[in-house]
C-alpha cells in the first residue's frame, strides 16, 4: 500500500470539511477590489448594508465567492459582509428539542409495541452544519427515528421495559457518532413510553396476580408451619409443668370476660379433664379404666 496514499474514510472527512484551501484567483481579487471600492463609494450609506449584527447563540458561517472564509464562524457581535460577493448563514446554537412520533417496532421476542423518545442536541460546529448536510435538523430527526427503530428491534419486551436507561445511553452513543461530521453534538436521549396491545397487557396482569397470588401462599404456608413448631414446643412445656396449663386456663377466661361480657363460661377443674381422658399429667400415662 502506498504510504502517500490516504484512506477512504480520510478522504471522506476531507470532502465534508466544506472549507476550500485554495487562495482567491485572480478574478477574485479583482471583485473583492470591486466590492471593496463600491462600498467605500457609497458610504456611509453602505455601511448600514454591510454591518450585521449576530447574536450571543448564533454564529454566522460566510461565503465569499462561494468559498467559507475561515475554519470558525464568525459571531458573536458585528461582523462586516462585501457587497455582491458575500453571503452569510445564521446558525443557532442552542440546544434543540427532537420529539421522536411513536415508532411502530416489532421486538425480538415478537411482540408489537410503540415507542417514542425525546432527543437533546446542539450544534457545535456551524461551519459543519452549513457545509457538510443540506438540512441538519431534519437529518438528524430521521437518524434519530432510524436508531431507535434499529436498537429497539433487537431487544425483547422485557429488557425495553426493565432497561430504558441503557438503551437510551446506547442509542445517545450511536447518535453522536454518526452526527459527529454535521457539527452535532447529542446531549441526551430519552425514551417517553412504551405502548404495549391491551390483550397482552391482560395477560402480564393476570400472570402478575398468579404469581403474588402464588407468593401469598407460600408465605401462608411458611407462616402455618412455624406456628406448628410454636405450638408443638408450648404442648411440651406444659406438658411438663400442669400448673402452667391451669394458670393458661384462667388467662383465658380473663381474655373471654373481658371481651364478650355477654358470654357465660362454666369453669371445669382439670381434674375432671385427666379422669375423662384417662390421662396423669404427672406421670403422662394413661390410668386403668375401674372395675
Amino acid at each position: 500500500m502506498d504510504p502517500g496514499a490516504s484512506s477512504p474514510e480520510k478522504q471522506d472527512k476531507e470532502n465534508l470539511v466544506g472549507i476550500s484551501s485554495k487562495r482567491l484567483g485572480v478574478c477574485g481579487w479583482i471583485l473583492f477590489s470591486l466590492s471593496l471600492l463600491l462600498m467605500i463609494i457609497t458610504f456611509p450609506f453602505s455601511i448600514w448594508m454591510c454591518l450585521k449584527i449576530i447574536k450571543e447563540y448564533e454564529r454566522a458561517v460566510v461565503f465569499r465567492l462561494g468559498r467559507i472564509q475561515a475554519d470558525k464562524a464568525r459571531g458573536p457581535g458585528l461582523i462586516l459582509v462585501l457587497p455582491c460577493i458575500d453571503v452569510f448563514v445564521k446558525v443557532d446554537l442552542r440546544t434543540v428539542t427532537c420529539n421522536i412520533p411513536p415508532q411502530e417496532i416489532l421486538t425480538r421476542d415478537s411482540v408489537t409495541t410503540q415507542v417514542d423518545g425525546v432527543v437533546y442536541y446542539r450544534i457545535y460546529s456551524a461551519v459543519s452544519a452549513v457545509a457538510n448536510v443540506n438540512d441538519v435538523h431534519q437529518a438528524t430527526f430521521l437518524l434519530a427515528q432510524t436508531t431507535l427503530r434499529n436498537v429497539l428491534g433487537t431487544q425483547t419486551l422485557s429488557q425495553i421495559l426493565a432497561g430504558r436507561e441503557e438503551i437510551a445511553h446506547s442509542i445517545q452513543t450511536l447518535l453522536d457518532d454518526a452526527t459527529e461530521l454535521w457539527g452535532i453534538r447529542v446531549a441526551r436521549v430519552e425514551i417517553k413510553d412504551v405502548r404495549i396491545p391491551v390483550q397482552l397487557q391482560r395477560s402480564m396482569a393476570a400472570e402478575a396476580e398468579a404469581t403474588r397470588e402464588a407468593r401469598a401462599r407460600v408465605l401462608a404456608a411458611e407462616g402455618e408451619m412455624n406456628a406448628s413448631k410454636s405450638l408443638k414446643a408450648a404442648s411440651v412445656v406444659l406438658a411438663e409443668s400442669p400448673i402452667a396449663l391451669q394458670l393458661r386456663y384462667l388467662q383465658t377466661l380473663t381474655t373471654v370476660a373481658t371481651e364478650k361480657n355477654s358470654t357465660i363460661v362454666f369453669p371445669l377443674p382439670m381434674n375432671i379433664l385427666e379422669g375423662i381422658g384417662g390421662i396423669s399429667y404427672d406421670n403422662r400415662e394413661k390410668v386403668p379404666k375401674r372395675a
